[in-house]
């Protein structure tokens, strides 16, 4: 049966992704963006789709354009996601968890629609406990830089679990790990699109710290395939959603530079305060409850994203040249 899907964030990275896999099962999608920094062009393909709209709105402003439309289900996926921009966004980053939050749960409760809440594995800060599971409560500085986002999510899970017991709104919560693919924005702040972008450039790959530290990268159509199961899903988690092969941000490097082609070498920086020196998720509780693994290799992944980033940095090129 066709549903009606409103997805707060749509615009952005992920959340375009999770629009044309919704749209392209025959479901009806309503995103809401302001394109802080999300991206119109993001969604171009579904522009046309009668079964598609975007409305150009804050989530934590009341929604009265979207009138007395209902849902079946709603995505929170709205929040800057990379350090600089939440770093840039402090305040608004912090707002979009708690109000944005706040009102999104009350569109779902008023439905009686699912509510499926994007949070992240920054909940457990620079973690104590590896592999991380859903049970560890994380070692967060709650003042620190990062906490403008790292605390936004977690205060997000806390309302949602507080809905949920309080007002018996149906919920799900998400944990995402390390995300790649094509619409990640050159130079975002994020290791992937930065590496491929100094690559692309034959310039040295920026790398903070001694390169020691890990992450684990998963590919956007496996998250999207992860996030479609759970709003299809009666789960409440967290689910932790991401890829568990680690690699440390050194061999990250390297395998981008046979990606792109390219010797470039690599330079070091100070790392940034409360970086997380590991990061790796267990997967158990997703494959149990929803079936769900990734599927992509990190290879095949880092050649598609490539791929798109060169088409980007070449049409940037000519627009400037032009």
């Amino acid at each position: 049966m066709a549903r009606r899907i409103l997805i707060s964030g749509g615009a952005g990275f992920v959340g375009s992704h999770l629009c044309e896999r919704l749209i392209g099962r025959g479901d009806e999608v309503v995103c809401v963006d302001n394109l802080s920094t999300g991206r119109a062009s993001n969604l171009a393909a579904l522009t046309t789709d009668p079964r598609f709209s975007l409305l150009r709105a804050d989530v934590c402003e009341p929604l009265t354009e979207l009138g007395d439309s209902r849902f079946t289900a709603v995505v929170h996926l709205a929040s800057p996601a990379s350090p600089p921009a939440y770093l840039e966004r402090p305040l608004e980053t912090l707002d979009v968890g708690s109000i944005g939050t706040r009102q999104l749960l009350g569109i779902a409760h008023r439905d009686s629609a699912r509510f499926v809440l994007a949070s992240t594995s920054e909940v457990y800060g620079d973690p104590l406990v590896h592999p991380q599971t859903e049970e560890y409560w994380g070692n967060v500085n709650p003042i620190g830089e990062r906490s403008v986002y790292d605390e936004a999510k977690r205060f997000a899970e806390a309302l949602t679990m507080g809905h949920h017991r309080a007002l018996a709104t149906e919920v799900g919560i998400v944990r995402i790990f390390n995300t790649y693919g094509p619409r990640l924005q050159p130079d975002d702040g994020r290791a992937v699109s930065n590496f491929i972008s100094q690559a692309l450039r034959d310039e040295p790959l920026t790398i903070y710290g001694d390169g020691s530290q890990t992450r684990s990268f998963c590919y956007v159509d496996d998250l999207v395939e992860g996030l479609v199961r759970m709003i299809d899903a009666t789960v409440t988690g967290p689910i932790n959603l991401g890829n568990p092969t680690e690699y440390t941000l050194a061999e990250l490097a390297h395998e981008v530079q046979l990606a792109v082609g390219v010797d470039s070498g690599t330079v070091h920086r100070a790392l940034p305060s409360d970086d997380p020196k590991l990061r790796r998720p267990d997967i158990s509780r997703a494959g149990e409850l929803l079936g769900w693994a990734p599927q992509v290799q990190l290879r095949e992944g880092l050649a598609r994203t490539v791929a798109w980033l060169r088409q980007q940095l070449s049409a940037d090129t000519d627009r400037h040249l032009h």
